[in-house]
């Protein structure tokens, strides 16, 4: 079994630590130059604050709604991105000739959980986000899931979108919980050449879910 950890708007976390009075308050980071909003809060993304869009022309949105605006640190992100891997390492058992933690991205990595029992994958997935963030109380990431066999890394934001309710975690197990987190999932919430692809060759609409292909 396999899952996949998602910090959530990485950029815009690793910023907040350094500024708790910004919890639970919109923030926009960007990118090189100030060119592009390149990460986002929920907040900022509440009040309809575009993804890599320019800067300019969210500008008076920004302004009306108060956001914070952070210009990129990547020397920072890597930093604490490395901190999350390392944590995620610790708590898998991850050795090198037992690999347990493949990094995706800055923000973003695999995990072999095949050890684990499937009865007990939700309750250890919440163990790894819980205990990730008390492994050090000055690192405030927060993890939008953990996903056993999420399939296409664009299904992470499904969890994420119901994290009331999942706790920002989501076993699915079967046939029949993965298709119905493909129901919920619109093409236009996945990124990268996947979505492209599906563009391209008229499969897709921007509205239509993936459980209908």
């Amino acid at each position: 079994m396999q899952a996949i950890v998602d910090c959530n708007s990485f950029y815009c976390s690793c910023e907040r630590l350094f500024r708790p009075d910004l919890r639970n308050r919109p923030v926009v980071v960007l990118s090189n130059n100030d060119g592009c909003i390149i990460s986002r809060s929920d907040e900022a993304k509440m009040l309809g604050v575009g993804m890599a869009g320019p800067y300019f022309k969210a500008r008076h949105l920004i302004e009306q709604n108060g956001v914070t605006v952070f210009s990129s640190n990547y020397h920072l992100y890597g930093d604490l991105s490395r901190r999350v891997m390392d944590t995620l390492r610790i708590l898998t058992g991850h050795t090198e000739e037992n690999r347990k933690v493949e990094v995706y991205s800055v923000d973003e990595a695999f995990l072999d959980l095949s050890d684990v029992p499937p009865d007990q994958l939700h309750e250890y997935a919440l163990h790894i986000r819980h205990t990730s963030r008390a492994m050090d109380r000055h690192f405030r990431i927060g993890r939008r899931g953990a996903d056993p066999d999420p399939g296409q890394t664009g299904q992470t934001r499904w969890p994420k979108k119901n994290k009331k309710s999942t706790r920002c975690v989501v076993a699915l197990l079967t046939e029949g919980e993965q298709r119905v987190a493909l129901q919920q999932t619109r093409v236009n919430t996945i990124l990268g050449d996947w979505r492209i692809l599906c563009h391209q060759t008229g499969q897709l609409g921007d509205h239509q879910r993936l459980g209908t292909m």
